[in-house]
């Protein structure tokens, strides 16, 4: 009798069971039976690994993509963190030998990301791409690579490394030139001003706002700003300066990544946050000369001694900005002056004191320091510059010595652009969500006491400006420290802030 076949969702179904069993009707409905089993198996296993494979592809891209935005970024923040004029702590100032070395390697991480790289005339260094359309506006993003003396690694060099790891993310991820705007990474020369007394040589001639003047300014060597141009075979002039200015019509804005360098994002436990504005700030020399002699046979009652007249000042000083109001008086007709708002953002500062001829045995001659004055009211700022400037020729005259006041650099306070700032809260949260997979209720917004090249750029486009935490708000000092995670976080936020440009 010929064997009926019967078909179900059983396995079993698919063996052949003849009505009358014999040897050889058993092993043929065993060897279908093997055959069938075998290409159900392997059409599953197929799913499988097909499966497995999409999902392993999806760990490698993510685990990959982290790699980038911390483990690298942490790495080359290390590296350039090494790179320095000084044996034993981080000194990088204008156009120094460890500021070239320091141009070379960024230059490289620029390529590493896919961006076409050049150095301008005042040693910026650039990085680009054009994305879908070349002809349309330029996104900047940057800070700056030089740095105090004995310094953190993480000032301005963390603004690059993140901006480049997110632009390095693209590249791998073939988005890269999906990107709507050209993207430009900028790793400005010269922010702190530490070598010329001068701050924003680099982003300030880009913005156009860089005096031709400034070329002339010296530092203790009296070496000049052309000087060191021309000795690295940078040709620079007053035409060529005055052409490194950006069309503005060609910028569709500015962003910076930087450290808060406060402590205000420890306080509330986030590690970013967008910027409402920058104070403004002025930097000043003042100069005392009086009578050098000698410090055993000049009486006391008989001296025109710079020292004591400079100690005199610097505490008039502190005394103006610790309580403006009993200095000032203003108009109320005045607006936008608020004395409670600016004495509360009001900072002044001597940094430097230098003397001559600087011996023990000695009155000196001349005393020289610096003052650094900030407020996020420029016109309270400039009332307490008047205001010490007044009182200090009264001193002076008191003291039978000389006083000159040199104004070494100026800048206005600025406000970070509304829609820019919208746009980078979202960037942030977005950020802060896919490390912590927390949806913060409100990032938050500071001010920044401390100067940027946002400030010079704020004359050539809008700007916006990220915040991220640092331990215990130290700058400014080789025990500035950023984690790895908000390394992470910052890299995160830059991508996120790019995606949205596609």
């Amino acid at each position: 009798m010929a064997p009926t076949c019967s078909f179900s969702s059983n396995l079993s179904s698919f063996l052949i069971l003849p009505h009358k069993t014999s040897t050889t009707h058993m092993l043929i409905s065993l060897i279908h039976a093997c055959i069938l089993l075998s290409l159900l198996f392997a059409d599953v296993s197929a799913n499988l690994l097909l499966q497995t494979g999409i999902e392993d592809a999806n760990v490698a891209e993510i685990d990959q993509c982290q790699y980038v935005l911390r483990d690298e970024a942490v790495m080359r923040l290390n590296e350039l963190g090494k790179v320095s004029d000084a044996d034993g702590y981080l000194e990088r100032t204008f156009l120094s030998s460890a500021s070239l070395r320091a141009a070379i390697l960024i230059r490289q991480w620029m390529e590493d990301s896919g961006l076409k790289t050049w150095v301008d005339l005042m040693g910026n260094v650039h990085g680009r791409v054009e994305g879908m359309n070349a002809t349309s506006k330029a996104l900047l993003i940057g800070s700056h690579l030089d740095t105090v003396i004995d310094a953190g690694k993480f000032d301005g060099a963390l603004g690059i490394v993140s901006a480049l790891s997110a632009l390095k993310v693209l590249k791998i991820s073939g988005q890269l030139e999906s990107l709507k705007h050209p993207v430009e990474v900028i790793a400005f020369s010269d922010e702190e001003g530490v070598r010329f007394q001068s701050t924003f040589l680099g982003s300030a001639a880009i913005a156009g706002v860089l005096p031709v003047s400034a070329l002339q300014t010296s530092d203790k060597s009296g070496v000049t700003v052309q000087d060191v141009l021309n000795a690295n075979s940078i040709g620079i002039s007053e035409e060529s300066l005055s052409g490194m200015k950006y069309d503005p019509d060609t910028v569709w804005g500015y962003v910076e990544v930087h450290i808060e360098q406060g402590p205000v994002l420890e306080s509330v436990g986030l590690p970013l946050g967008a910027v409402k504005g920058i104070a403004g700030q002025s930097r000043l020399k003042v100069t005392i000369k009086g009578s050098q002699g000698h410090a055993g046979t000049v009486p006391m009652w008989m001296r025109r001694d710079p020292m004591a007249a400079s100690a005199e000042l610097i505490v008039l000083l502190e005394s103006l900005c610790k309580q403006p109001e009993k200095f000032l008086s203003y108009d109320e007709e005045c607006k936008g002056f608020s004395m409670e708002s600016f004495a509360s953002s009001l900072v002044c500062t001597v940094g430097e004191i230098s003397t001559w001829p600087s011996a023990s045995n000695v009155i000196p001659g001349e005393v020289a320091f610096t003052i650094d004055v900030r407020a996020m009211d420029d016109m309270g700022r400039e009332a307490i510059i008047f205001e010490f400037s007044n009182r200090m020729h009264e001193i002076c005259d008191k003291r039978s010595v000389s006083c000159n006041i040199d104004r070494k650099h100026d800048a206005n306070a600025i406000a970070c652009d509304d829609g820019l700032s919208a746009e980078l809260k979202v960037a942030a949260n977005a950020a802060m969500k896919k490390i912590a997979g927390d949806i913060i209720d409100e990032v938050p917004v500071l001010m920044s006491g401390a100067g940027h090249d946002a400030m010079a750029i704020a004359h050539l486009t809008k700007v916006g400006m990220l915040f991220v935490r640092c331990r215990g708000g130290i700058s400014h000092s080789p025990a500035e420290h950023v984690s790895d995670d908000d390394v992470w976080a910052a890299g995160l936020a830059v991508l996120a802030f790019l995606q949205n440009k596609m």
